[in-house]
């Protein structure tokens, strides 16, 4: 099985398809989240997907890593450093990892895999593509990278545009056409469709592949009754004039998903749904616990295989 995941919700998704037995999962990850802060590389979607798996998770927040300190992130601050990106003293000792290994030419999928094991993360995490690529989004206050809208100013400015710097050069990973390839079932995460799936999509030869897959593919949206449990998807789609609902997130797949699973709040919406050419099921999507992240991971299984 092969998930495509980003964010919070991708990593909750990844759990509970990784709680389930006799399931061999591989996720292809978001990257154009990455960014470079007090010279290291930093990867917050594929970190959140391993400190997950790991069990590392400060499950308060949904990233970054459990019993963290500041220590170094107050340092910085008192040199005069701009510390808006809170990075722990354990995540700053993987980012100085990361980057030293880049600086040594490793290739970051060889790196990513190697952080996984060591960490004793079983699934097998896959980047898209080694190669550079960002999310950039227009907004009412100037352009700003995906972690500037969302760490620094919050989520608060208005999304006018968003285009992925550096995409057009960008190779697929022979790893991630392999998972698609090969997935006996292709699953989209509740994550953010705009910035954690699209971007991957995005990349040449990953749509196509998802298209030309033998396997059904099914996504579980990441909008209930119109909001989104974390993160800024509804409004984001808002503010781009896309419908903030499970359709809306359905319109959004049209042509690339077979079946959409929506949450039993947004039952009304099927109808629609299924016009579009699309299978619906629905369920109590909402995943608080290890236990209901497997149960919906369960569900899909029951639905497609």
């Amino acid at each position: 099985m092969t998930l495509l995941a980003g964010g919070v919700g991708g990593a909750k998704m990844a759990e509970g398809l990784a709680a389930l037995d006799d399931v061999e999962l591989t996720i292809i990850g978001n990257i154009a989240d990455d960014e470079q802060f007090h010279g290291l590389w930093v990867s917050p979607d594929i970190d959140t997907v391993t400190y997950t798996l790991a069990g590392m998770i400060d499950r308060s927040q949904g990233w970054g890593v459990a019993d963290e300190g500041l220590r170094a992130l107050g340092v910085l601050e008192a040199l005069g450093e701009h510390t808006w990106m809170t990075l722990g003293d354990k995540d700053l000792g993987l980012h100085i990892y990361r980057t030293m290994r880049r600086h040594e030419g490793d290739r970051p999928s060889d790196i990513a895999r190697h952080i996984a094991k060591a960490f004793g993360v079983k699934p097998t995490i896959v980047l898209p593509t080694d190669d550079w690529m960002q999310t950039r989004l227009v907004t009412d206050i100037g352009p700003l990278s995906f972690q500037e809208y969302f760490v620094r100013e919050k989520c608060k400015p208005e999304v006018q545009e968003i285009w992925f710097e550096g995409v057009e050069f960008a190779k697929p990973t022979p790893e991630a056409l392999d998972a698609l390839e090969k997935a006996d079932l292709i699953v989209f995460a509740p994550s953010n469709p705009l910035v954690s799936i699209d971007p991957i999509l995005a990349i040449p030869g990953v749509h196509d592949a998802v298209v030309e897959a033998p396997a059904s593919v099914i996504a579980v949206s990441p909008l209930i009754a119109g909001k989104t449990v974390k993160g800024p998807a509804s409004r984001m789609m808002e503010s781009l004039g896309l419908e903030a609902s499970a359709l809306g997130v359905a319109r959004h797949y049209q042509g690339l998903v077979d079946t959409l699973v929506i949450d039993t709040q947004d039952a009304e919406l099927q109808s629609d749904i299924e016009a579009l050419g699309m299978e619906v099921s629905s369920t109590d999507i909402l995943m608080p616990t290890l236990e209901r992240k497997r149960e919906v991971a369960a569900y899909l299984l029951e639905v497609m295989l």
